[in-house]
């Protein structure tokens, strides 16, 4: 495969001259091609003629009303009831890093429970000198950190193994969100009790019906796993596990227990049902694969793309979308707009770091003409985000998690985009 730069980049010069000569009052490029003048700026619009809402319209602020599509969404007949689902994060209309919490996907096992902050506890047992029991308050004067991390689901783009399923970022990519939490690091807790020379694991539960157990390696949960109690420097909702939950960077997304109770330290791991029948890699050949915690370097063009098609015609285009590596930082995303037989080097917004989403962008002059269009990602560990074609070879066709593919949006000449497979 070959590099290149741009294809005629775009002058923003050249396009802000252009809307210029446009005369005063004007239309500007691109914008319904009027050429007379604008009464949404030669008029005095209803907006401006009243006062408008006062600092206590809305105690707790939302989003305006022209806002109200970008919202999570489930696919209905994905499961079959909701309590034991999962809703997608719109990564196609958001841009940035930071997910707000009331976008950001939901994924239960037995449903969002309500619990109190006053009825909480965390025990810490098991091979440690002394079993202990924090209240939320006792959390709250541990000396805490804040952390911005990805959380995805390990079925995250899952159905889309066999080929092209979802016509969509939101429901193919959507299985993630990237937050700054605020907590107090596990690592303090587990030496507040003592662990034990044998000690080699820990069980962590959450306090709903389905518990969802998983069974964790001490070292990692002695390195960067956080027991946290906010989320963009807000309480959690509900939905992610409010008042506590574990927060377990660059691993997958059932391994970040919600509602968490109970962090036992044991010899070895307990095989519970979301590390055996679920959450593991089957291959070709029907055997599993298991302890594939990490997420692997991956990324998505959230725009263009099906739910956010060009609507401007040909010109000044800004191609963009998100990577994430859960051995670390992204440091490069290159872009394709013919199927990976060319490929451009991204600019990232900022320096991708560790275990969170990066941004990307490329400002790119459209012709009108069909695209493919793809992204890769780099992290530091020198890893190139695969194709699928790359990723059957390893795993077949046989698995749900852990597919780190590449992308491809078939961008038709009227702005429209596809979810097709270029392999």
């Amino acid at each position: 495969m070959s590099e290149s730069s741009p294809k005629n980049a775009p002058s923003r010069r050249q396009f802000l001259t252009g809307a210029a000569a446009a005369g005063a009052g004007a239309v500007a490029a691109g914008a319904a091609g009027a050429t007379g003048p604008d009464p949404l700026i030669t008029e005095v619009q209803d907006w401006a003629r009243a006062t408008g809402d006062g600092v206590d319209a809305t105690p707790y602020g939302l989003p305006i009303q022209y806002e109200s599509d970008v919202v999570r969404r489930n696919v209905e007949w994905l499961t079959a009831d909701t309590i034991s689902s999962i809703n997608f994060t719109p990564i196609h209309a958001l841009d940035g890093t930071i997910t707000p919490q009331g976008c950001a996907f939901e994924r239960h096992h037995s449903g969002a429970i309500e619990l109190r902050k006053q009825d909480y506890r965390l025990m810490i047992n098991g091979l440690v000198d002394q079993p202990l029991i924090f209240t939320y308050e006792d959390l709250e004067r541990f000396p805490r950190e804040n952390r911005i991390y990805f959380c995805e689901c390990a079925a995250n783009t899952g159905m889309e193994w066999a080929g092209s399923q979802l016509n969509g970022a939101q429901f193919t990519h959507g299985m993630i969100h990237n937050m700054e939490y605020s907590g107090v690091p596990l690592r303090t807790l587990l030496e507040e009790a003592g662990v034990q020379a044998q000690g080699k694991w820990v069980y962590v539960e959450g306090a709903d019906a389905s518990s969802n157990g998983r069974s964790i390696p001490l070292e990692k949960a002695m390195d960067d796993v956080l027991v946290a109690f906010k989320a963009n420097g807000e309480a959690l909702r509900k939905e992610h596990g409010y008042p506590v939950r574990l927060v377990v960077p660059g691993w997958e997304g059932n391994m970040w227990v919600k509602w968490l109770r109970r962090v036992e330290v044991m010899e070895g791991p307990v095989e519970s049902r979301e590390e055996t029948s679920k959450y593991t890699d089957t291959l070709a050949d029907g055997t599993s694969r298991k302890w594939t915690w990490v997420m692997d370097a991956k990324s998505v063009v959230t725009s263009p793309s099906p739910q956010a098609p060009i609507t401007h015609g040909p010109g000044p285009l800004v191609i963009t979308g998100l990577a994430w590596s859960g051995r670390g930082a992204i440091t490069g995303v290159d872009v394709s707009v013919d199927g990976g037989k060319n490929w451009m080097p991204a600019r990232l917004a900022a320096p991708g770091t560790d275990k969170a989403l990066t941004r990307f962008y490329l400002d790119y002059d459209w012709d009108g003409s069909e695209m493919l269009l793809q992204s890769r990602a780099r992290d530091g560990s020198g890893y190139v985000q695969p194709s699928k074609a790359q990723l059957r070879e390893v795993r077949g066709e046989n698995s749900i998690y852990h597919n780190n593919c590449i992308q491809t949006w078939w961008v038709k000449a009227n702005g429209e985009a596809e979810n097709v497979e270029v392999s």
